[in-house]
């Protein structure tokens, strides 16, 4: 191996499929085009992985455990009253919609099984912990849920927005934080008092 030339790790591989997603879609994770990029040969490749299939397992893996699980484990760990979870919640995920370009990419190609299975857990547990927020706020939990999805959708609609049409999103810090409380009274609303004022 040449001086000053390390060897590459699985953690490299992964990475790169990352990248290449964000970039390219799912359809750019190819072998030889990443170990170009990286500088190196298919060899190194099949010391970490049997074949591209998983290669971008690991990669669906990796961006399941950076955006989801561990941000169930800073939830479920967070010391705060429930409020102050579903606070910490938005603004996390906020950030992060604006940050994860993997994320739209994978959408995009969810009718690929190995991308349909990691949405399908991906948005389950992200529902899930929603529901439990909110159960913990007190509503019941047919009112959680509901609540949940409409979280989830504006999560969504956010996360397409800041990728697709730059400008729209407040992009101040009073504005930010105005948005986060419109996004709070909103979702927390009392849809009784709502009801019987109409």
């Amino acid at each position: 191996m040449a001086e000053g030339k390390r060897r590459l790790a699985r953690e490299d591989w992964v990475e790169a499929a990352l990248a290449a997603i964000a970039e390219g879609g799912v359809s750019a994770v190819a072998v030889e085009p990443i170990a170009a990029q990286l500088g190196t040969t298919k060899g190194s490749f099949y010391w970490h992985f049997p074949n591209r299939a998983a290669l971008l397992e690991a990669a669906l893996s990796e961006w399941e455990e950076r955006t989801t699980t561990a941000v169930i484990d800073e939830i479920a760990n967070a010391t705060e009253d429930p409020a102050g979870q579903l606070r910490t919640l938005i603004v996390r995920v906020i950030d992060a919609a604006e940050r994860d370009r993997v994320g739209p990419a994978l959408l995009a190609a969810a009718g690929q099984p190995a991308v349909a299975r990691a949405i399908d857990r991906v948005t389950r547990a992200r529902i899930g912990l929603i529901v439990t927020v909110f159960s913990r706020l007190g509503f019941p939990l047919p009112e959680a849920r509901s609540r949940a999805l409409l979280a989830y959708s504006a999560y969504l609609g956010h996360a397409q927005l800041a990728h697709s049409t730059e400008g729209v999103l407040p992009d101040t810090a009073d504005g930010r934080r105005a948005y986060l409380r419109d996004v709070m009274s909103v979702l927390t609303a009392d849809t009784r008092t709502a009801a019987s004022d109409t």
